[in-house]
């Protein structure tokens, strides 16, 4: 067990109505002059802002995602305790830091104020970094011993203690449960109901992790008789700093229970100067590395999801704070953001810190003592570098070079160029030319491919996908040939032909997972996602969503994964769509527009603007979502995007059905049906049909209703069982209302 370096650390201090600030990388604890900042406070605004902060967090639980004008609220009131609390000169450094983990330095007088959800504009903190807080105390620090780990982990799961929180003692069991499989290197002991002080006092010292599931009990007249809430009573502060002395306290210690971690908030000010009273801080001084607990009452499920995932990421070696930050996103994904369940937590504790998996590194020292390697001669030197060097570099070249010929290279930006103008067919001259002078050029055969999708050649297409295949396995280039089973599999799902498509996610992810190219693995189980969200499976793409957004989180410095962390989130805002969370979906997707315009990807937006009019749609803000359609329909139009422009004109047309314009509504369905039925996309096609039956049937026009239904029950009796159902039903009513029944029922009894 080792801990790495390298967090940034914010260091604050309060005299008075001023807080000194400094913010600095850990490498650089060292210096002898270290640079601070300063700025003004007002308490009783800062007190008030921390108390509405609260208050809207309570009233989010109550509400969950039904109330998103609370969620705004909140966000502005953290958005101005950034603005007040911090100097420009954090500010800055904190927006451009690349690094992950953050520690706060903080005087007791801080420690009430909700440092982890102060948003920045784009993100609150403790989405942003792994955060943990480290406390300045006044008072003497007693002198402990720390534990040292060796060989197998031990944890204690203590879990509803008083015997009256059935979902307490549930937590427990299906975390040991889950867990227990790892027995080789971690020894886990569950205790429930008739646990007393006295067994809690006896056995803290034996075990490295404890877990408590239970009840914690803050009392705001004597916050020395706070604690956790025992068959015999409570175990308090008190009581913890009895036992300093007596042996070392585990690493870790998760109080899964309401309040365990913050002090009063009525009166936030006057209960942290009570100094050492919180159950936090008393576990701290006894020698606790890390405390975890929450800041209010933790609901059943969405503790257990919270808790199960911070193990798993831990067990799994990573650092302390990065599970607590995954574990934060995973009640995103699960609850949406409205649901401020996510900012229940605060970590106690070094965030950088891993418990597992870490191998030991040599020190400085002892790399100085080894006798360096010497060669005899300069000479000697000079022959073997030059020699590596002609036998390498043609090699590498070859292998990893998409071409040796220089003007493939121009060829290949020209078409590109044309690409991104929307002149589709000169780029295809281009390549086409590229590629018979030189097949091994692999990034021009998805671009051909990427053109003839959107000229709706989708034969082509599929045939370029392929070539592009062939010739990737023909190099050994895992990383072009999962890439290409991606684009196929993604062609096959348009057409509708889904078993395929997910054959070809899964060589992708299997090819991708076996090399470590984690771009394509991430793009792979987004794609897989998109999937599921298509068979309505929500759980599922959720689950596959957040291991792709955290790939490309943890990576997103590179153009690669930042791009696909867009895709990610606009998928994720696609799939809360789909569940009626407008207001998370809205996140989401302003999130993954803020990350293409960025990467200045304005091809990519026309999907952005269709979605967003959607959700007005849902909200009825009808003028508001054609200017958003008109928008994405005019970024199509200018690339030539005859797949794009089909389900434009599909999306248009069903907001024209809906305020009863049925005449714009059926032109623009058979602009569908003309640009679907050229490129055989057949669900955009079997829509357009059923959209047309739709409109022709509230005309009253129920004959032309039924043509458009039995064309789109044809194409969807082969490619989605259920959209089938939904069309026979609606000819079953149509045959209900007295036209021909004899040859309607013939017909469906055919079916």
């Amino acid at each position: 067990m080792e801990k790495e370096s390298g967090p940034l650390v914010l260091e604050i201090l309060r005299q008075e109505n001023q807080l000194k600030m400094s913010v600095f990388e850990h490498k650089d604890i060292i210096s002898t002059i270290r640079h601070y900042s300063q700025c003004t406070v007002v308490s009783e605004e800062v007190d008030a802002l921390c108390k509405d902060a609260y208050l809207f967090l309570d009233r989010m639980h109550k509400a969950g995602n039904k109330e998103p004008e609370l969620f705004t609220n909140f966000r502005k009131t953290t958005q101005l305790l950034w603005e007040n609390l911090l100097t420009r000169a954090v500010k800055d450094r904190l927006r451009t830091s690349l690094l992950k983990d953050l520690v706060l330095l903080l005087d007791e007088e801080l420690m009430h104020i909700p440092w982890e959800c102060l948003y920045d504009g784009n993100d609150f903190l403790s989405l942003k970094f792994n955060m943990g807080r480290l406390l300045r105390s006044a008072e003497p620090v007693p002198q402990v011993q720390y534990r040292s780990a060796s060989g197998r982990i031990s944890m204690l799961i203590l879990a509803n203690p008083t015997g009256d929180l059935k979902s307490s003692y549930l937590e427990g069991v299906n975390i040991k449960n889950q867990f227990d499989k790892k027995r080789d290197f971690i020894k886990i002991d569950f205790k429930s109901q008739d646990i007393d002080t006295l067994y809690v006092k006896k056995n803290l010292y034996d075990y490295d992790i404890v877990h408590y599931a239970g009840h914690c009990e803050y009392d705001a007249r004597d916050p020395k008789n706070s604690g956790w809430v025992l068959k015999d009573g409570r175990i308090s502060p008190l009581d913890i700093g009895k036992m300093v002395h007596s042996g070392s306290m585990p690493f870790l210690i998760f109080s899964n229970a309401c309040q365990s971690a913050l002090h009063d908030r009525s009166s936030p000010v006057v209960a942290c100067r009570e100094k050492n009273y919180s159950l936090a801080s008393a576990f701290l001084l006894g020698g606790v590395r890390h405390y975890l607990g929450s800041i209010r009452k933790v609901e059943d499920e969405a503790g257990f999801v919270f808790a199960k995932e911070f193990y798993t990421y831990l067990f799994k070696g990573e650092k302390v704070g990065e599970c607590i930050r995954m574990s934060r996103l995973r009640l995103i994904n699960e609850y949406g953001v409205n649901n401020a369940c996510w900012a229940n937590y605060l970590l106690y504790g070094d965030p950088s810190f891993r418990m597992f998996g870490i191998k030991t590194k040599r020190s400085f020292d002892e790399a100085a003592k080894k006798k360096p390697f010497c060669l005899s001669t300069r000479r000697f030197v000079q022959l073997f570098v030059v020699t590596v060097f002609i036998c390498v570099v043609p090699v590498v070249l070859y292998m990893w070079l998409p071409s040796i010929h220089p003007s493939s290279y121009f060829v290949f930006n020209r078409a590109n160029q044309l690409f991104l103008k929307g002149k589709n067919q000169q780029a295809l001259i281009f390549l086409n030319r590229l590629i018979a002078e030189d097949s091994r050029f692999l990034q021009a055969y998805p671009l051909v491919a990427d053109i003839c999708q959107r000229l709706g050649q989708n034969d082509q297409a599929l045939q370029a996908y392929f070539a592009y295949a062939a010739e990737s396995q023909k190099r050994k280039d895992s990383k072009h040939l999962a890439g290409a089973y991606i684009k196929i599999g993604w062609l096959y799902q348009l057409q509708g032909e889904y078993a395929r498509s997910l054959d070809y996610y899964y060589k992708a992810l299997s090819i991708s997972k076996e090399f470590q190219d984690k771009l394509n693995e991430a793009a792979a189980l987004r794609k897989i996602a998109v999937w599921f969200i298509d068979k309505g499976n929500y759980n599922k793409a959720l689950e596959l969503l957040t291991k792709s957004s955290e790939i490309n989180r943890e990576r997103q410095n590179q153009a690669g994964h930042r791009y696909n962390l867009a895709c990610d989130y606009f998928d994720l805002g696609l799939l809360f769509s789909d569940k009626e969370d407008m207001a998370t979906a809205r996140e989401f997707y302003n999130k993954s527009l803020k990350l293409f315009q960025s990467l200045k990807m304005k091809h990519e937006l026309s999907d952005y603007y269709f979605n967003m009019g959607e959700m007005c749609v849902f909200d009825k803000q009808y003028p508001k979502a054609l200017e958003y359609y008109n928008a994405g329909l005019k970024i199509d139009q200018e690339q030539n995007n005859i797949s794009g422009l089909a389900s434009d004109y599909n999306m248009i047309g069903e907001l024209y059905l809906e305020l009863e314009k049925f005449e714009f509504a059926i032109s623009h369905f058979e602009k569908s049906v003309e640009l679907a039925g050229r490129i055989k996309a057949k669900p955009e096609l079997a829509l357009a049909y059923y959209n047309l039956g739709l409109a022709y049937k509230r005309k009253g026009q129920k004959n032309k209703a039924r043509e458009y239904f039995r064309s789109a029950q044809e194409i969807y009796q082969v490619i989605d069982a259920e959209e089938y159902a939904k069309v026979k039903k609606e000819l079953l009513e149509l045959y209900g209302q007295g036209f021909p029944e004899l040859t309607a029922n013939r017909h469906l009894q055919k079916e």
